[in-house]
C-alpha cells in the first residue's frame, strides 16, 4: 500500500469532500499494560514474602487454625495485587502528566463522504 492509497476500497459514484487541518497528537500511558505490570509484580511480591517468611507450625492465636504456606501465599497475594496495581496506576498517571504535556501538531486531511 502507498502512502496516498486509501484503505478504504473508493466508491466511484460518491464524491468525497478533503478538507486539510491541524490536529494535536498526544501521546498516553495504556492503562492496562501498566495495570498488568502491577499485578505481576505483586505476585512476585507475594512470592518472595511467603517464601522469606516460613511462618509456624503454631495455630493462629486469634483462630486457633494452622495455617498453610498455600494458605499464607494466598492471604499475602490478596494485598500485594492491589497494592502493585495502585502503585502501577500512580507511576501511570505521572507518566501521563509529565509526558502528556508534549503534544505535537500534525497536519491532517478529513474526508467526508456524501451518502
Amino acid at each position: 500500500m502507498s502512502a496516498h492509497a486509501s484503505p478504504l476500497p473508493a466508491d466511484e459514484g460518491v464524491p468525497a469532500e478533503q478538507t486539510p487541518g491541524t490536529v494535536t497528537v498526544r501521546r498516553s500511558p495504556r492503562y492496562g499494560v501498566f495495570a498488568g505490570v502491577g499485578a505481576a509484580l505483586g505476585i512476585v511480591v507475594a512470592m518472595i514474602l511467603a517464601t522469606a517468611f516460613d511462618g509456624t507450625s503454631d495455630p493462629s492465636p486469634f483462630t486457633e487454625v494452622v495455617y498453610s504456606p498455600s494458605q499464607t501465599f494466598g492471604f499475602i497475594l490478596l494485598w500485594c495485587v492491589p497494592a502493585g496495581i495502585l502503585l502501577a496506576m500512580i507511576v501511570a498517571l505521572v507518566l501521563e502528566w509529565t509526558i502528556g504535556r508534549r503534544t505535537q501538531q500534525v497536519t491532517a486531511v478529513r474526508e467526508t463522504r456524501a451518502d
